[in-house]
């Protein structure tokens, strides 16, 4: 990752990066465009990907070289999500670890649970061990201040384990802070079991970002990814 010394040193260090400029606008574009039949919503998870956005995100695109680098081996995407924050839908989301897999079904398997169904998508909570061998790229595809409700994250928190939702605020507020502003093109990298939480945007303005879950390991029979061929 020639010119990226700095960013993989502080993802090292800390669980959470910003990589700029990883993708093209033109890409940018393209990826912004598939995701127009969802604006309005405050998110969506999805694996009907048209092409622009399965070769950014697979194994040998932008995004999956990037994971590749820094999970030290071969990552596949795993779950994808389209987030969009706008001055008519100015969500907000508490201090929270992301603990779900996205499943083609639901096959019960010692130590995953509880199960849910998102999107019409099957989700559950893996061992621990799973969730601690994945990272998240998110893609901005508008620039992003810190007045449009920025994603923030507590540096190091992915060490932490699954923390208990009443602890996450607590254990949030005593780490560093890193804030992810950044340029169309950028990408934040984090790994999954950082807390992290986006307050409504103080100067709304749109602040869409594609998010995707890589994950070097296969799961065990008869469990699949969804999405997996």
């Amino acid at each position: 990752m020639e010119g990226y010394a700095s960013a993989v040193s502080a993802f090292q260090s800390d669980g959470v990066a910003i990589f700029c400029r990883v993708a093209t606008l033109e890409t940018v574009h393209s990826v912004a465009d598939a995701f127009s039949s969802v604006s309005g919503e405050p998110g969506r998870r999805s694996f009907a990907l048209v092409p622009t956005v399965r070769s950014l995100i697979a194994v040998d695109g932008a995004l999956g070289q990037l994971a590749g680098f820094l999970g030290r081996g071969e990552m596949k995407p795993v779950r994808v999500l389209f987030f969009d924050k706008t001055p008519k839908v100015n969500w907000s989301a508490p201090w929270h670890q992301d603990r779900t897999i996205a499943l083609k079904e639901r096959v019960d398997a010692p130590g995953f649970g509880p199960w849910s169904v998102k999107d019409e998508i099957v989700h559950v909570e893996p061992p621990t061990a799973l969730l601690e061998n994945m990272l998240t790229l998110r893609l901005f595809l508008d620039d992003c201040g810190a007045d449009n409700g920025p994603l923030e994250v507590a540096c190091n928190t992915h060490t932490l384990g699954r923390v208990p939702s009443q602890d996450a605020a607590v254990l949030a507020r005593q780490s560093r802070r890193f804030v992810a502003v950044g340029e169309a093109g950028d990408v934040l990298a984090m790994r999954l079991l950082a807390l992290h939480k986006s307050d409504r945007a103080t100067n709304p303005s749109r602040r869409r970002v594609l998010h995707v879950d890589y994950c070097g390991e296969s799961l065990p029979a008869p469990l699949h990814w969804a999405g997996e061929d």
